[in-house]
């Protein structure tokens, strides 16, 4: 017999398959683009919602009916997964797609919420943007999800767990590991397929509006809509939503992770979040006989490819700003240091409230006095001009003080914001960029990675004892 929770989830399915049947027909008619979702469907399905919510409250795993009860909830029928997170404004937002979430028992349901929380506990909002760098956006996401999959129960049968991905890749990855290592694993199985990119199943025509299936690929790309804010201020909004949550005892595990938050550092230096970025230059490719192809190794048929491209690097310099020249001297130095394992390009160009001089270096010993000019600021010009010179990337180092937005949007390359160590902050309202203060941390290329993964406190190597 039936439980009065299933009959309601049973007719919230019902009218959810009504709701995407209607529209359907509607946008084949008239190429409608939103889905109508009636006001009576939200309140019964957020009711619904409520009962879990309160189910999570009861549990001895209360934090996360305390933490769900502080996140706005929202409903979108064209996420991947049942649930859904990013950050909007000053809060969390929890997306549902009925669809996908309805099928799933209360305790599944449960455990699907839990997932978002724990994915916000462990910052992957922030630390998957720095691993996509390397890695793609697939192994990206099993490796997250995998990690906090590891600490939950009554997951849904398509959840990618750890012996999911040893059994489908042929791994013998084990628990309790950092996410980015995860990454790196799963990323090389994925590489060594004989899968050919073009055989993907073509799915263009499918409607992108509607997501009723699971989509590991895709689960997570509502991340991309988060408001843009930085590494420190969402640090401190996630503490303030961990400790409005914490009203009694919670599980070992996740009092681990609480506390490897809490002790990180706010956010990675420029400098080292600038050896990151070169890692997504874009690069052509060359054929090569030296190398096999690296996904059809065994083809001999088949060559294999090496970068070739020349990347184009801009050094902006706000001359009207507070930097002093010891500051930018020292900074360019560690450019150099940086981007010295790159085949590279860097232009310097002295701005104000217009560009001033523009010249071409390629050691320290090239950069010239700065001229001594004080006008006001202007961000624009620069970007007018690497907008029309097919750069790859920008770095600006300003006081921050300019305009509050750009007449000229950057278009195909990335941006990095140094900030003036006298500066406060950036004035534009949309930095179309990673905006970093600039402060004098010495480099060691062969500790980077390590360090900065030793830096996040993440790693689930000291979380087995308290596995629960």
């Amino acid at each position: 017999m039936e439980t009065h929770f299933e009959t309601l989830v049973k007719g919230l399915y019902e009218k959810a398959n009504k709701i995407i049947t209607i529209f359907l027909r509607e946008n084949h008619k008239d190429g409608n683009s939103k889905i109508n979702i009636p006001k009576d469907f939200k309140e019964e399905f957020f009711s619904l919602v409520d009962k879990v919510n309160l189910s999570l409250m009861e549990d001895k795993d209360n934090f996360y009916g305390y933490f769900l009860f502080q996140m706005s909830r929202e409903i979108r029928f064209d996420i991947s997964s049942p649930t859904a997170v990013n950050f909007k404004g000053s809060k969390y937002v929890v997306y549902f797609n009925p669809i996908i979430f309805l099928t799933l028992t209360i305790k599944q349901m449960e455990s699907t919420i839990k997932h978002e929380i724990l994915h916000i506990v462990s910052m992957h909002l922030i630390r998957a943007k720095e691993c996509k760098v390397e890695y793609g956006t697939l192994a990206v996401n099993m490796a997250m999800d995998v990690v906090v999959n590891t600490y939950l129960d009554h997951l849904p049968p398509y959840a990618t767990t750890l012996e999911w991905v040893n059994l489908n890749y042929s791994l013998k990855l084990l628990p309790f590991e950092s996410f980015e290592y995860y990454a790196e694993k799963i990323q090389t199985a994925i590489d060594l397929l004989e899968e050919d990119e073009d055989a993907a199943e073509d799915d263009s025509n499918k409607d992108e509006k509607i997501e009723t299936d699971y989509n590991p690929e895709k689960t997570h790309d509502i991340w991309e809509d988060s408001s843009d804010i930085d590494e420190k201020t969402l640090k401190e909004f996630t503490e303030k939503f961990i400790d409005d949550s914490q009203k009694g005892n919670i599980p070992n595990y996740l009092e681990s992770m609480i506390s490897s938050l809490k002790n990180s550092k706010a956010e990675l230096p420029w400098n080292l979040y600038l050896k990151r970025l070169m890692g997504t230059v874009e690069s052509n490719q060359k054929k090569t006989i030296t190398r096999r192809n690296r996904r059809q190794p065994d083809r001999f048929d088949l060559r294999g490819q090496l970068r070739s491209h020349k990347a184009k690097i801009v050094i902006a310099l706000d001359i009207s700003g507070s930097i002093s020249d010891e500051e930018f001297n020292q900074a360019i130095k560690e450019v150099f240091n940086i981007v010295k394992n790159y085949n590279h390009e860097i232009t310097i160009i002295e701005c104000d409230s217009e560009i001033r001089r523009v010249y071409k270096v390629k050691s320290v010993k090239d950069i010239k006095d700065r001229m001594n000019i004080r006008g006001g600021t202007k961000f624009t010009p620069v970007f007018e001009y690497a907008n029309n010179n097919k750069v790859n990337l920008l770095v600006y180092f300003t006081d921050g003080k300019g305009e509050d937005k750009l007449l000229s949007i950057p278009r195909g390359y990335k941006t990095l914001w140094v900030i003036s160590g006298r500066g406060d902050k950036l004035s534009l309202k949309e930095p179309y960029g990673t905006v970093k203060k600039l402060n004098t941390i010495e480099i060691k290329d062969n500790t980077l990675y390590t360090s900065d993964l030793m830096r996040d406190g993440y790693s689930m190597n000291n979380q087995e004892v308290s596995h629960v």
